[in-house]
């Protein structure tokens, strides 16, 4: 497609100058420019298709180089960046180096906050509009966009319920589209369901009161009955009588993908004083046929070509086995031999790859929606009852529920599974996902198991082991593709490492699946006359302090490997333990994630980056033996590594 007018539009104020059919035209270029990006690339895409008209209508009627404007989730961004001066850079979205798939506040001013996880927008635009109006900024607009499947997220709650009572001018869009990333679930959606069946309300206009308090009220009872009538009459006439009743004033719903309609339901709630909730329908996939079919295929596909304007001619789909799916597998197994182990998720059945689960074990699936911390406590109670439940989340997304490990898990000690996806790098989704904190925020607990395999044989034999265990056990994972170390199999024993091979000159000391980069790295350093052996730990906690203790002071070097943030890590555990113990760790050097937020990429980029692939650990072997006086032997005097 030959881009007319996206190429102009610098910022926002170009909008200004566009009549009614160039602004329907431009909408159709910002989603051809969309499906440029996922011709190559993983990219998220149905959510952005949906909230072309609605992105649009709001830079038309808000100055959000002054006014406030906070998208939830963030993954819905690409049309805000098209508009707001990037559409030079938009190929190079999602790409090392390039725009960030989530909102930037370095790449734009219009990008307030490094948005990702669900929920936070409303307590984020309520803080804005606060602090405006004690510095005086009272002319500023505040307005938060937050989708069905953020929105039983408690923290959106505890937002409205603070918001009415301060009584702040502000806006909340609930974009609804039925979705999250897989369909929405819960008490909520229904009530939701409801509401697009129920006619427009404006509750600006007042004309549900104007008609009720035409009805008198004669004596106690009859104004209990009145009253009564008059509560099942507004439910009948708007399906927004929730929101009304937590403060909100309710309009809606409007179609989202009406722009001119839409632009005048935002002026007329533009000037409103208090806290408004305007309810827009919209459409995941909106505009591209397939992505309307399967929204939830189409949230994040793998890269595509298009045959003609609405199809698909190829999804390149990957031959390989992710780490993702060896453990639902290894799920799937455990639940056939024992009724008592569930499974619950909180609204990434599609990301963690249950979907076999949840339809052969319906009875033992449970998706409570975006709402990690219920997630974990309701665990809690289904272990108190004798149940072995798995939590299955995302890393990043687990950290929102660090009370509830704390409180209703390891404080009382019981036996649940924490499955903890997309630890460490986790791509082309930045910061905001890559999981880089579970090491050190599930170790600090007591009663609490801290694992996680060295390969993918490791997975099912570590599984078995937690379900059997009478501790909470947290095994971390990344978003990889399987590998193996061939080896004679050594079972999992609680807080036994495994040595993969001695070394004299030093020693690669390995948590979590890099323990294949240093078996790898070893063997070349054994190939350049170092004598190098790898030990595949296994477990964080409780830590294997006798094998740990024997490298420290028979090796020359010893590197400890993770995937995850140095402070509070697996190395800090390996210090920590030698300092009580009394063992020199002088020569001990931790390799992992720095003591910053790293940014987007491919995940051998990063690792690259890091010096966490191979030849970066080869060369830090190399560096660290040098320090230790090591002097690279004959090769012939060195045993060879096993492939």
């Amino acid at each position: 497609m030959d881009f007319q007018l996206l190429p102009k539009i610098q910022s926002p104020r170009d909008l200004q100058g566009l009549n009614d059919s160039q602004l329907l035209q431009l909408a159709d270029e910002i989603r051809e420019a969309l499906c440029t990006v996922v011709s190559d690339r993983t990219a998220h895409f149905a959510s952005n298709l949906g909230v072309v008209e609605l992105c649009l209508a709001l830079h038309l009627v808000y100055d959000f180089s002054c006014d406030r404007l906070i998208w939830d989730t963030g993954h819905q961004i690409y049309p805000h960046k098209l508009i707001t001066g990037r559409f030079a850079e938009f190929q190079s979205i999602r790409r090392r180096g390039g725009l960030m798939g989530f909102p930037n506040p370095q790449e734009s001013p219009y990008d307030l906050f490094m948005t990702g996880h669900a929920g936070a927008s409303v307590s984020t635009v309520l803080g804005l509009k606060a602090g405006d109006d004690l510095l005086g900024e009272t002319g500023r607009k505040s307005v938060a966009v937050i989708g069905d499947g953020a929105l039983p997220s408690g923290v959106v709650f505890e937002a409205m319920n603070n918001a009415a009572e301060l009584k702040k001018d502000l806006l909340v869009i609930l974009n609804d589209n039925k979705m999250g990333i897989c369909p929405r679930v819960g008490g909520l959606a229904h009530y939701l369901d409801k509401a697009r069946i129920a006619p427009f309300y404006n509750g600006l206009k007042r004309d549900v009161s104007w008609l009720l308090n035409k009805v008198p009220m004669v004596g106690e009872s009859a104004q209990q009955a009145i009253s009564q009538f008059k509560d099942a009459l507004k439910g009948f006439l708007h399906g927004g009588m929730l929101f009304e009743e937590m403060g909100f004033r309710y309009i809606g719903p409007v179609d989202g993908h009406d722009l001119l309609g839409l632009r005048r339901a935002l002026e007329m709630v533009k000037e409103v004083s208090g806290p408004v909730l305007l309810h827009v329908f919209t459409q995941k996939g909106h505009g591209f046929e397939p992505a309307c079919n399967d929204p939830v295929m189409f949230h994040a596909p793998p890269p595509f070509q298009r045959n003609g304007h609405n199809g698909v001619a190829s999804i390149k789909k990957s031959s390989t086995r992710a780490y993702t799916n060896s453990v639902s597998d290894a799920l799937y197994d455990a639940m056939q031999q024992n009724d008592k182990v569930c499974v619950l998720t909180a609204a990434m059945c599609e990301g963690n790859k249950l979907s076999r689960i949840r339809q052969d074990f319906p009875e033992r699936f449970f998706d409570t929606g975006i709402c990690e911390a219920h997630s974990v406590a309701f665990a809690g109670g289904m272990a108190k009852a004798g149940m072995r439940p798995v939590v299955d989340i995302y890393s990043t997304f687990l950290q929102r529920a660090f009370d509830h490990i704390f409180q209703e898990v390891a404080l009382q000690n019981l036996p649940v599974t924490f499955c903890m996806d997309r630890a460490g790098i986790a791509g082309t989704d930045g910061p905001t996902h890559h999981g880089a904190f579970d090491i050190p925020y599930m170790r600090l607990f007591p009663n609490m198991v801290v694992a996680a395999p060295g390969d993918d044989h490791d997975v099912a034999p570590l599984m078995n082991f937690a379900l059997t265990t009478p501790h909470a056990v947290a095994i971390r994972y990344p978003k990889a593709n399987t590998e193996v170390v061939e080896r004679p199999e050594q079972p999992i024993e609680l807080g036994k490492a495994e040595v993969y091979r001695w070394g004299r000159d030093g020693m690669f000391i390995a948590y979590g699946t890099l323990f294949t980069h240093c078996v790898q790295a070893a063997a070349q350093l054994q190939a350049q006359g170092y004598d190098v052996g790898v030990i595949n730990a296994r477990f964080c906690k409780p830590l294997d302090t006798s094998t740990m203790f024997r490298a420290l002071e028979e090796a020359a070097f010893v590197l400890t490997v993770e995937e995850g943030c140095l402070p509070g890590g697996f190395g800090s555990a390996v210090l920590e333990a030698a300092n009580a113990a009394g063992v020199a760790t002088d020569h001990l050097r931790c390799l992992g994630l720095p003591d910053r937020f790293v940014e987007h990429g491919e995940r051998d980029e990063l690792l690259a980056e890091l010096g966490l692939d191979v030849a970066g650990l080869v060369a830090a072997g190399r560096t660290a033996a040098e320090r230790a006086g090591v002097v690279a032997k004959p090769v012939s005097d060195t045993a060879c590594l096993a492939s």
